[in-house]
């Protein structure tokens, strides 16, 4: 199942993550005040009061290193490596709370050692949550109404994004004529629609029907199914809704015009704005020591410049000068002739190795955010060379330009660095889910996620 929260989709089973996880910290705390401390007093909004703040930053700190997301490849490892990071960013939050709140003595022992005993036992169950077999997961019941091509691209897509949604079956549609599915998953027709999708407990339809001329769409049995309470969902809502993405092999330009989101009000730019320049300043402020120490390393290894500015396209298609650490030799593109990183690319130098794959040679793009010119967050700035080039190959590469060019991104937290153009392609999915979609929850979210993709060195090249 679905919720929409804050204007933005959560599954079910993220929501249960969460409160599960609080309810480790929250009502853990409680209980052992009341196992342990029976008959001895201790001040019970003050005890609300910490176990409610450690529980809710222990949730922002899951956040950051990447707990909610939507990923099935991590390792065991990795997973335990987040959770003894965790441990360690919430340690001081916890003593941080014990400064700030007027806790007897008495009581400080007590509240330290509960509180760490439910950050472990959060902690570890969460590592375990996250690995155990997808057959204990909640499941998503999928049901598909198509049998040709799409709604093969549709399972197809489903089984390699997410094991924990199941596909029921696929339900053939009026006049069908190819069925490129297989034989054994095709439903039979002997019950209406919305009776079959009962039947199998279904918790969603997909209309992934070829050709929808003609009133080809049985729009009667669809209505009958979402007045039942099943989502019905065409395939570009089902896409942007269960995985972050604007799918363009499901995309008609009808759905982006007629469709919602897309929202650029004067509110919502201020309000971007403002968090821009705040966040620019704080993070500058912060890394200026490390920016330093970057700039004086690049000199040692390769000599001056340290800095080097290229042109961008921007908002609108605008060009400007975007400002990096140089990471690459000073003669990396001698030849004149415009490419893009590769994995262990020669032109790397030592010193640009790591700084890339601790992005610390993004941090000089802070002063094109004060500057006006990207924001915090938002799609890749790319060369006017590749932007011409994409822009011919790939449909509605051009709609990414239409908000500003950010330092993170939605595509840059869920996908690996871009190299070529089916790269570009799956980077653009993200990059229209993001303008389409953009708020500042998900601004937060895509900053939070950040953390996690530098502290893993994932994508960087």
């Amino acid at each position: 199942m679905i919720k929409t929260v804050l204007g933005h989709t959560l599954r079910t089973a993220t929501l249960l993550q969460i409160l599960i996880d609080f309810s480790f910290i929250f009502v853990g705390i409680l209980i052992a005040a009341m196992w342990v401390r029976s008959g001895l007093p201790i001040d019970t909004v003050l005890l609300v009061s910490y176990a409610g703040i450690l529980a809710l930053t222990s949730l922002v700190v899951n956040s950051w290193l990447g707990f909610y997301q939507r990923i099935h490849d991590r390792t065991v490892e990795d997973s335990q490596a987040r959770a003894v990071l965790a441990l360690h960013l919430s340690v001081p939050i916890a003593y941080l709370i014990f400064l700030l709140l007027p806790i007897a003595e008495a009581d400080r022992v007590f509240l330290e050692l509960s509180g760490m005993a439910a950050l472990f036992g959060m902690l570890s169950h969460r590592v375990f949550a996250s690995h155990r077999k997808s057959r204990a997961r909640v499941v998503h019941r999928i049901l598909v109404f198509g049998v040709g091509k799409e709604a093969a691209k549709v399972a197809a897509s489903l089984n390699q994004e997410d094991p924990t949604i199941q596909i029921v079956g696929f339900y053939p549609g009026p006049m069908c004529k190819e069925i490129a599915v297989s034989q054994d998953r095709v439903l039979p027709q002997t019950m209406p629609l919305a009776d079959t999708a009962v039947f199998h407990q279904v918790d969603e339809i997909v209309v992934a029907i070829d050709d929808r001329r003609g009133g080809r769409l049985p729009l009667r049995e669809l209505l009958d199914c979402r007045v039942s309470g099943i989502l019905v969902l065409d395939m570009s809502s089902h896409f942007e809704r269960m995985l972050g993405q604007i799918r363009l092999d499901a995309l008609r330009a009808g759905w982006l015009i007629f469709g919602d989101g897309f929202r650029q009000g004067v509110r919502r730019s201020f309000i971007k704005r403002s968090f821009d320049i705040i966040a620019a300043v704080i993070l500058l402020i912060v890394f200026s020591p490390l920016m330093l120490i970057t700039a004086l390393l690049i000199f040692l290894e390769d000599g001056a410049p340290v800095l080097y500015r290229q042109e961008r396209v921007g908002l609108n298609g605008r060009l400007f000068n975007v400002i990096k650490f140089r990471s690459m030799r000073r003669d990396a593109e001698s030849d004149g002739k415009p490419r893009w990183a590769a994995a262990n690319d020669d032109r790397t130098t030592r010193v640009g190795r790591f700084i890339r794959k601790l992005r610390i040679d993004e941090l000089p793009q802070l002063f094109c955010v004060l500057e006006g010119t990207m924001s915090m967050v938002g799609p890749r700035p790319e060369r006017a060379f590749f932007v011409d080039q994409l822009t011919k190959e790939i449909p509605f590469y051009a709609i990414r330009h239409s908000v500003k060019p950010g330092v993170t991104g939605w595509a840059q937290v869920r996908y690996h660095y871009g190299a070529s153009v089916e790269d570009a392609v799956q980077k653009l999915q993200y990059d229209l889910y993001y303008v389409k979609n953009h708020t500042l929850l998900l601004d937060l979210v895509i900053i939070f996620e950040t953390v996690g993709v530098v502290v893993g060195g994932k994508g960087a090249q």
